[in-house]
């Protein structure tokens, strides 16, 4: 007796097809922006609240730091990915152009690529030819570039992802310890950025698949020791300069 199999149980819902794992890695990106906002800003107020009390200058200070590590972070991103996406169309360009000029032999370079996987050489020689059929210049930058012609980076998407995110975190400990009395400012934000920090490291486990614990541990870790040598250095620094 056949059986009617669903789409849903044929389906794999965990592994990442392409929209998914292109999802997955803005998210995981937006993750770390926020993790090096958190870490840079409680390092610069934490630092400051060290060396004085005001808090107008703390919050100068925090602040300054938030905008400019949100525009570094945004135009570092754009500079990189435009150099990637420049690297990308130049590859195109010069597959476009091999593909015009020596199609025979492109084909066989992508039959020998599916054989060099495992497929027998009239399979692979058939999987190739109905590729290049479809969409030669897609077959052939998917399988030799790993590019998708229809889904290039965008310098753009990064740059404004990377200047949000980082804002986000900034905005934890900044906001912490400006809202918090002077005697247990430090200390609130101290608990802000391990509660923020303990969520990055989950997150960022989650979606690499990857121990939790070790995770926030790290994170956490890396958030406490700058909290505390910027505090002392800045400790120091108020002690000289009075």
């Amino acid at each position: 007796m056949t059986e009617t199999i669903s789409d849903e149980s044929t389906s794999h819902p965990h592994e990442p097809h392409t929209g998914l794992g292109g999802r997955l890695n803005w998210l995981r990106a937006g993750v770390l922006g926020a993790n090096d906002g958190i870490v840079s800003v409680a390092g610069i107020v934490v630092g400051v609240a060290g060396a004085t009390t005001d808090s107008t200058t703390i919050a100068t200070a925090g602040i300054a730091g938030l905008v400019a590590g949100a525009l570094s972070m945004a135009g570092g991103e754009y500079v990189s990915v435009s150099t990637q996406r420049d690297t990308e169309r130049a590859q195109l360009r010069l597959e476009k152009r091999e593909l015009k000029e020596m199609p025979e032999a492109e084909e066989r370079e992508l039959a020998e690529i599916y054989e060099s996987k495992g497929l027998s050489p009239e399979l692979a020689a058939e999987v190739a030819r109905e590729l290049t059929e479809k969409d030669a210049l897609q077959a052939h930058a998917e399988a030799e570039l790993g590019i998708d012609p229809d889904n290039l980076t965008s310098p753009w998407q990064a740059a404004w992802a990377s200047l949000v995110a980082f804002t986000v975190g900034a905005l934890l400990p900044l906001l912490s310890i400006l809202w918090t009395s002077t005697s247990a400012r430090v200390w609130a934000c101290a608990a802000a950025v391990v509660v923020g920090l303990a969520l990055t490291g989950f997150v960022s486990a989650k979606l690499g698949a990857a121990r939790i614990g070790r995770a926030i541990a790290r994170n956490v870790g890396v958030g406490a020791l700058t909290m505390l040598v910027t505090y002392y250095v800045g400790v120091l620094f108020g002690t000289t300069v009075a």
